[in-house]
């Protein structure tokens, strides 16, 4: 992806960025080493993100970030987490501390069971479920099980780069389907996998983000999911769906997963990342039972096993926290942060720009004209005050994208609205430029 790369010629990261990466290098590590030699083709694609990046510079005092998708930590009862955790520690260090089992504890896989029924998989079965290292291990384990070079995996555009990252390291083909104001277009998914075939591709599967999609912010429609999964059954593509959010809807219930209806067609991945806490890194993945020993096997052979203690503590929480209050807590919170982004979206920003509506999650999407590239608005955008990750980072093609995405869930409503005072100008000019 040429944005994530300092190349002559392609798209450059922002001179922060590149200033920043050139002085944690030493002279020594920018020459010629004859152990570049020795690097797999697999590792020439992988490369670093430009979400990471982007955020590395968003820690600068009086900048606003609007970039990362993190969440609000400080409504969580942090003392009372730390006398649980030294509790366990203190009670059951032997346990905590030592090796575990490689697909997870029972009890927690148990409780996994438990939350994924508060999303609509009611059939869920403890011994099906594989604990990871947060989903991003979750869909590394997919790719590695079902993917050899050259394979094909079906995304929506705009997706998620950390997947994208993984797909390019793994050398697989990304092929990208479309999406309206309902998400993911049937019809174009399907008239996507027939022209894949044949032109004699081999497609593994679809990766799938269908709550509050991650750039877009957009939810695929409840009369369209069964549709995405029966399109892909007939064509023997398995469905990766990646729910992290699915819990953080600001109004009504949870849409059904598309696993819920399907548990031999889908692969559901979930995450503790967005409903407790992201630096615990765990998630897990509900498998099929008939794929469900190749998968563990494959996870085990990365991490062994994953940590105990933060699995005791996570286990500890669902039992001993009111969680699902929690999460309302978290839903207010980002429901209010979404309305001060869409009322000052409203205010602000320059004629010919749109922007998307999320009934949940963390992001809003913005669109400029046709002719606007949005990565080099970034440093412009750094030098207002304001950071914002550019559109190209979310789609496998190196071409300019006139979008952005905007994150509203770690930073306060009053900073949400100052952000995009800083960030209007620097469009508008863009704008005017065309």
């Amino acid at each position: 992806m040429s944005h994530e790369t300092l190349d002559a010629g392609e798209v450059q990261l922002p001179a922060e960025a590149i200033d920043a990466i050139e002085r944690a290098a030493t002279s020594a590590h920018r020459a010629a080493h004859p152990h570049e030699a020795l690097f797999s083709e697999r590792a020439a694609n992988i490369k670093q993100s430009a979400v990471r990046d982007v955020f590395d510079i968003s820690m600068r005092p009086g900048l606003v970030s609007l970039a990362g998708g993190s969440p609000y930590l400080q409504s969580l009862p942090l003392e009372r987490l730390a006398a649980t955790a030294a509790s366990i520690i203190a009670n059951e260090g032997l346990t905590a501390l030592q090796y575990g089992g490689g697909q997870g504890t029972e009890e927690l896989r148990t409780q996994i069971c438990e939350v994924m029924a508060a999303e609509g998989i009611l059939d869920a079965l403890p011994r099906n479920v594989v604990i990871t290292a947060g989903s991003q291990s979750a869909q590394d384990v997919a790719t590695k099980v079902f993917c050899n070079p050259g394979d094909v995996v079906l995304v929506e555009n705009p997706t998620y780069v950390g997947a994208l990252n993984t797909f390019e390291a793994y050398q697989v083909e990304v092929a990208t389907v479309e999406m309206d104001d309902d998400g993911l277009v049937p019809e174009l998914l399907e008239a996507r996998i027939a022209a894949l075939q044949t032109a004699g591709k081999n497609i593994k599967f679809l990766y799938t983000i269908p709550n509050f999609n991650n750039p877009s912010g957009i939810t695929l429609a409840g009369e369209r999911r069964q549709r995405v999964v029966d399109i892909c059954r007939k064509a023997n593509i398995l469905v990766l769906e990646d729910n992290p959010y699915g819990l953080l809807r600001y109004n009504g219930t949870p849409l059904e997963p598309l696993r819920a209806a399907n548990p031999a067609d889908v692969i559901y991945m979930g995450s503790f990342s967005k409903i407790f806490a992201p630096g615990l890194r765990i998630g897990w993945a509900l498998v099929p039972e008939h794929l469900q020993r190749r998968y563990y096997l494959a996870s085990e052979s990365v991490t062994l096993c994953p940590p105990t203690l933060n699995q005791m503590l996570v286990s500890a929480y669902l039992s001993d926290y009111d969680w699902k209050g929690q999460i309302e807590t978290y839903r207010g919170l980002y429901a209010e942060r979404c309305t001060a982004m869409l009322a000052a979206l409203d205010e602000h920003m320059p004629a010919g720009t749109s922007w998307t509506s999320p009934e949940g999650g963390f992001f809003v999407w913005v669109t400029l004209p046709a002719g606007v590239d949005t990565y080099p608005l970034l440093q412009k955008a750094i030098d207002a005050g304001v950071v914002f990750i550019p559109g190209a980072a979310f789609t496998p093609s190196d071409s300019p994208s006139n979008k952005l995405r905007l994150a509203f869930s770690a930073v306060p409503p009053d900073a949400i609205k100052e952000g995009v005072r800083r960030l209007a100008p620097v469009l508008r000019e863009a704008l005017g430029a065309l």
